[in-house]
């Protein structure tokens, strides 16, 4: 059985999105037929919004889920005349919220990820640049690192240094562990003077060469042998030179990052 979801919010819809999928991942073995409509500001994109819930619900016989996170009580009633479940992300929290600090809430659109914090928001910039230009050993400048991941080719330090600076402003560069530093079993002088901001990555080698093989097809490079090799040197050499490290075969990069953080001791809040 497949149902259709709405994530619908007067902003980004990142944050209905997200609880809403942590949500439907609760029910297994069902499927669901997703849509973000962002930005339904007014009573034009919600009668429209409206309009599409509608004609799903009339084409499919089943009723459409909504995730809702719009602040406009009158924008939220036009979706729900759709005739489609309305999940109110915001809806257990306002009432409380009132109560306990005296005051009602504004109803004010677009607030969710707006630039509330323009410092937060600046450090995000300046860390994506950091990230982008201290990527795969291009620029081997760290003092302004607060982390550095290592690891062997594809095991998956680029996306979360991304991640962790787009999302947490945090400064991660990256260095890839060459065949040569493998074979030295040491670690690279270039990283020595700040061992204590290392943090390995790992994954399974048949991972790896099902990736490499489709970044470089038929190569010795994709091949199991060359990574089982590679992953056993990694690990000898991270557990030799006392680096935290975990495996991201079975892990997101959320996850993955969380973890970092917490290895650091760092602590960061999205917005």
């Amino acid at each position: 059985m497949q149902r259709t979801v709405f994530f619908i919010s007067d902003s980004t819809g990142i944050t209905a999105e997200t609880i809403g999928n942590s949500i439907l991942a609760q029910f297994e073995g069902l499927r669901f037929d997703k849509h973000r409509l962002p930005f339904i500001d007014d009573t034009h994109k919600a009668e429209a919004a409206a309009l599409r819930i509608k004609t799903h619900y009339a084409k499919s016989g089943e009723r459409p889920i909504v995730v809702n996170t719009m602040a406009d009580r009158a924008l939220c009633d036009i979706v729900a005349a759709s005739g489609a479940l309305m999940l109110d992300v915001f809806a257990p929290f306002i009432g409380p919220l009132e109560t306990e600090l005296g005051a009602k809430r504004s109803g004010a659109v677009n607030r969710s990820h707006g630039l509330v914090d323009f410092e937060k928001y600046e450090a995000r910039i300046n860390a994506t640049n950091y990230a982008l230009s201290h990527d795969d050993g291009i620029d081997v400048d760290y003092a302004q690192a607060d982390l550095i991941l290592v690891g062997v080719s594809r095991s998956g330090k680029t996306p979360t240094c991304l991640y962790m600076a787009l999302h947490y402003g945090v400064s991660a560069a990256n260095y890839p562990l060459t065949d040569e530093d493998l074979e030295k079993l040491e670690l690279p002088a270039r990283l020595r003077p700040y061992r204590d901001r290392l943090f390995g990555l790992t994954i399974e080698p048949e991972r790896l060469a099902q990736i490499r093989e489709q970044r470089r097809a038929g190569s010795r490079y994709a091949t199991l042998k060359q990574c089982r090799w590679e992953l056993e040197q990694a690990d000898r050499l991270m557990r030799q030179a006392g680096i935290p490290s975990l495996n991201t075969t079975h892990v997101s990069i959320e996850e993955i990052a969380s973890k970092i953080f917490a290895s650091f001791g760092i602590e960061r809040t999205m917005y």
